[in-house]
């Protein structure tokens, strides 16, 4: 099993919390990425660079995921094609995406693109709290947990 992280728009806080599960597991962690990311030293943490361009990250997540792969991403689109790869998607909010839930986020995910796009403001996510990063960690651990015992 191998973890991969759409990098670009992590936040540096769960990066780190991925840092230190790659470590405590030794499972192999790599963030994609199209800047240059800075990572700890171990055999267990990759960082690669993509060109820049649309979809470019995400293009190489799916490209090299094999079925039972962790995805780490906040992108909906990216989490639907991962879970039709039979791989694991989870949010950095902690969320994890599942067949179930997967088509009411893109529903969502798109009628806000179109607000948008007819200039209705929308705002943002919230910013990600502590409660989100215990979550994710929570999340995290569970399915490193599940994945052990197997």
């Amino acid at each position: 099993m191998h973890i991969w992280v759409d990098a670009d728009a992590c936040p540096v806080v769960i990066k780190e919390i991925l840092f230190r599960a790659a470590e405590r597991a030794k499972i192999l962690t790599t963030f994609v990425a199209n800047t240059l990311l800075s990572t700890p030293t171990s055999p267990y943490i990759l960082a690669r660079q993509v060109p820049r361009g649309f979809d470019m990250a995400d293009n190489e997540i799916i490209r090299s995921l094999n079925p039972g792969d962790l995805v780490v991403t906040a992108d909906i689109p990216l989490a639907s094609e991962v879970l039709s790869k039979n791989g694991h998607a989870l949010n950095p909010r902690g969320e994890v995406y599942t067949l179930d839930t997967i088509e009411a986020l893109l529903t969502l995910r798109n009628f806000m693109d179109q607000l948008r796009g007819s200039g209705v403001p929308t705002g943002g996510p919230p910013p990600l709290s502590h409660a989100d990063r215990k979550t994710f960690a929570n999340q995290l651990d569970k399915f490193l947990a599940h994945r052990s015992r197997r």
